[in-house]
């Protein structure tokens, strides 16, 4: 499942991260990488994706998100 098929409020935990070496080097010095965890705080359509990772906000846009595969936990 993509990062930005999930709904508010799914926690989730980042499987691979299928992209190039720009955004790759972006979301994994934010904290993103395979294994972590994740909730989605805020999914509106046509809005970034605001998701909680390491104690930390941050908002990914839409397109970002539709390259980062993720399993949803619980």
């Amino acid at each position: 499942m993509k990062l930005n098929e999930l709904k508010e409020g799914t926690m989730a935990s980042v499987l691979s991260l299928d992209a190039d070496m720009h955004l790759l080097s972006r979301v994994t010095s934010i904290g993103v990488t395979e294994g972590t965890r994740i909730q989605v705080v805020k999914n509106d359509k046509k809005m970034p994706i605001l998701i909680y990772v390491r104690e930390t906000l941050l908002a990914l846009n839409r397109k970002d998100c539709e390259k980062i595969e993720v399993e949803v936990i619980g």
